[in-house]
């Protein structure tokens, strides 16, 4: 509808963030000034209610998808869980960007001098990886 100036989201705390962001963008397309108005049960959840307070402070998309992350967590990157925490955290990757940042360009570094972590001063490093790294290299093997 393309000159829809209202939505009214009933239960919207039961809705995910990017739910309720996709379904924000389908109003006020048109000239006219548009309201989305979400309407929560009279008991929310601490998360539902974490995802009201961000749907009503921020239109950014990169933002709402920041708190999805933060709410939900960013999943297994190399299993199948697609929330949650992974097995293997050392930071969370909001708040720690910049470390992250640092650790990434280390570990480039590390790498491209001892790829195969061979050198006295990685074998510790690499005992410490390969257990975690079995696991994960039997997993992509199944496929």
């Amino acid at each position: 509808v393309p000159n829809a100036s209202v939505m009214i989201i009933e239960h919207a705390e039961r809705f995910g963030l990017s739910q309720l962001h996709q379904l924000r963008g389908r109003i006020g397309r048109g000239e006219r000034q548009s309201y989305c108005i979400l309407m929560p049960d009279v008991k929310v959840s601490k998360a539902g209610a974490f995802r009201l307070k961000t749907m009503e402070e921020t239109n950014d998309g990169f933002k709402i998808a920041e708190a999805d992350l933060k709410l939900r967590g960013p999943g297994d990157f190399l299993g199948t869980k697609q929330s949650g925490l992974p097995d293997f955290k050392v930071a969370d990757i909001v708040e720690d960007q910049f470390i992250l940042a640092q650790a990434k360009e280390k570990a480039r570094e590390l790498i491209s001098k001892d790829a195969e972590l061979v050198l006295p001063e990685n074998k510790s490093l690499k005992m410490m990886f390969e257990p975690y790294h079995k696991e994960k290299a039997a997993f992509y093997g199944m496929g």
